[in-house]
This record gives structure tokens, C-alpha cells and sequence, in this order.
């Protein structure tokens, strides 16, 4: 089942999720996943080499991530690029496209635990989150880490959101949230150096690892940018309190002034 489409066609410069279908000496016709179109990509845009045999490049039947590069709609005619993507671009779209057909997979399961219809479940459910969060999976995101408010606000009924809830807990991992603070580290110590390095060191191993991340940057002396990452802002203000005492413990006892800043 797929979430109902906003529109017929993607847009030049998309990427798309497409499957090879036929390959031809002058180029691959794929049918587009996300869209229930046919597109070609034409020799010149399968790779950046020469391309003598084109099997050598593309197999019948792969997943293809795939740049859009025109489109013909009276005609019914979307050319595409192999060549024009990236590694990174291929990868962020696969982990899109993957988070999305999860996502699907969840609105199926509630919908069968409430007797409906695919249909119901994208007009009463997917097309609403899709409008408030931007897509079905950030929409799932928000309920695992809010609760059913999350839903609710998007105008979805209670069933739905309680059924929701269910498919979605075991499913899909909460966002993380992140906060940052401004500790300022200050000695005439000749030792300073090292002696910031182990009072910063201490205050990463003060955040516990099970709940949080921490990372320390330097914004050039005596300001350090400490970020925590966590499943919500109260642990995270928590562990900063944490590695910024450590911090200003260790420090001050090597004779040197702490001072945190948000």
C-alpha cells in the first residue's frame, strides 16, 4: 500500500527509487516505485565512463536510485540519470525510501487491527500527517516520542491513534533531541592545556552512554561547545548538568575558573 501521492509526477532534480525493467543497447527503461510511471535512461546517463555493454552497469530487476533530469508530461516521458547521483545522495535515499515503506507497513498493520480499508487509513491517517509533520515516518517519529497527542493534533480519531500507537511503538525509534551549552575554561597554569583537555574529558564520562551522547568542540579559548543528544530534553538538561559539573569540579581543583553559558 502506498500513501496517496501529492502529485502525478516528480519534479526535475528529484531522485527517485526506480527498477530496471528492460535493457536496450541505447539505454534502460525502468518502471518509477514511488510514482507508478515508466521512465528511460538513456545511454549517456548510466555512467560517467564509457559504457560498451550496458549489463556491465545495470542487471533486470535492480533498484536503481535515479535522478530526474526531463520530463515530458504530454507525452507521458520522464528521462533519468544514474551518472548524476551520488553515493551520498544514493544513500539518503535509500534510508528515505526505506523509512517510508516501514511507515506503510505501520498504517497497514493499524488499519487491519481496526477492520479498515488501505483506503480509509490513507485519507483518515496518512494524508493528514503527511500535511502536519511532512511525511508518514516524522509523523510516526512524533507519536513514539509525544504519544497519541502527537496524532491527535494532526485531527486523527482516537481508535486510530491508539491503534497507531501499538503498530508504531516496537517499530520506529524516537528522534533524538539535541541542546547545547557554552562552558568557558580560564588558568595561567602552564599546564593549562592539558589540564583543559582532562577537565573536558571528564565531563564526557560523566554522561551516561545508555541514555546520551555527548560530543565537545573547541570554539576557540577558553570557550568549549559541549552538545548532548537524547530521547527528550529532560534527560538531556540532566546530562548536561552532569558533564558541566564534572567539568568544573576537575577544573577547579587544578586551580583553574569554570563558567557554563547557554
Amino acid at each position: 500500500m502506498m500513501v496517496l501521492r501529492k502529485k502525478e509526477y516528480p519534479e526535475i532534480g528529484e531522485f527517485v527509487i526506480a527498477t530496471a525493467v528492460r535493457l536496450q543497447e541505447h539505454g534502460v527503461y525502468v518502471s518509477l516505485d514511488e510514482y507508478g510511471k515508466n521512465g528511460y535512461v538513456p545511454i549517456g546517463e548510466v555512467a560517467s565512463t564509457w559504457v560498451k555493454n550496458i549489463k556491465d552497469f545495470v542487471k533486470e530487476g535492480q533498484k536503481l536510485v535515479l535522478k530526474v533530469i526531463r520530463i515530458d508530461e504530454r507525452k507521458g516521458h520522464i528521462d533519468l540519470s544514474l551518472r548524476k547521483v551520488t553515493e551520498r545522495e544514493k544513500k539518503e535515499k535509500l534510508i528515505q525510501w526505506k523509512k517510508s515503506k516501514k511507515a506503510e507497513k505501520i498504517l497497514e498493520m493499524a488499519a487491519k487491527k481496526l477492520g479498515k480499508e488501505p483506503q480509509d487509513a490513507i485519507k483518515l491517517v496518512g494524508i493528514p500527517l503527511e500535511e502536519k509533520y511532512g511525511d508518514l515516518y516524522a509523523g510516526l517519529e512524533q507519536l513514539v516520542q509525544r504519544g497519541t497527542k502527537a496524532v491527535l493534533e494532526a485531527g486523527i480519531s482516537e481508535d486510530w491513534a491508539r491503534a497507531l500507537y501499538d503498530a508504531s511503538k516496537d517499530h520506529i525509534e524516537a528522534p533524538m533531541v539535541q541542546i547545547t551549552g557554552e562552558v568557558k575554561l580560564a588558568t595561567n597554569r602552564p599546564e593549562g592545556v592539558e589540564e583543559i583537555k582532562r577537565a573536558l574529558s571528564e565531563g564526557m564520562k560523566a554522561v551516561d552512554p545508555k541514555v546520551a551522547n555527548v560530543e565537545v568542540y573547541t570554539l576557540g579559548a577558553p570557550r568549549y561547545r559541549i552538545e548532548i543528544s537524547a530521547k527528550d530534553y529532560r534527560v538531556a538538561e540532566e546530562q548536561m548538568k552532569s558533564a558541566f559539573e564534572a567539568i568544573a569540579n576537575t577544573f577547579r581543583k587544578l586551580g583553574g575558573t569554570a563558567e557554563f553559558v547557554r
